[in-house]
């Protein structure tokens, strides 16, 4: 099964959340000092948002899957729509360790397809966890991607979601 995924970054992240639980009349299944994120079944999307430095609107659009083999099924179509793309295993990110890929569509908005392994107790596997330098990692924020026959090089010091 495939869930929606949207994070938005925010400049105040306590006035935000009780907006949210407000308009999904629902509270958070995960809150930490800088982050939160609801799992909602009704419209079912991971909606997250965090206050870490980066400019306040979307951050990122993705897909969350449940097993690996929808994980490479999304892969395979992202590689023969001819996208620079950048996969990460085991990767930690937004309190989680995960798989993944991320491409930009033609516009720019960076796409994230992932499938959650387990949670983990920090944002991500930066040696500084600072939201100045740690701001979600979004190929449009920290990765340069450039395809090289179906394999990405890219610069990318960061591990976030």
């Amino acid at each position: 099964m495939k869930r929606m995924h949207l994070h938005v970054s925010v400049d105040d992240l306590a006035k935000s959340i009780t907006f949210y639980n407000t308009l999904f009349g629902a509270t958070p299944t995960v809150q930490k000092t800088d982050y939160a994120k609801w799992m909602l079944d009704d419209p079912f999307v991971n909606f997250a948002i965090s206050a870490r430095g980066a400019k306040a609107g979307l951050d990122h659009i993705g897909i969350q899957v449940e097993k690996s083999d929808e994980l490479a099924e999304i892969k395979t179509r992202l590689e023969q729509a001819d996208m620079a793309m950048l996969s990460q295993e085991g990767t930690t990110c937004c309190y989680a360790k995960s798989d993944k890929h991320w491409v930009q569509d033609p516009s720019g908005i960076a796409w994230e397809t992932y499938q959650t392994l387990e949670s983990s107790p920090t944002f991500n596997d930066a040696v500084t966890d600072t939201a100045e330098n740690t701001a979600c990692c979004a190929p449009t924020q920290t990765i340069q991607l450039t395809l090289t026959k179906g394999k990405t090089e890219h610069d990318n010091k960061s591990n976030c979601c």
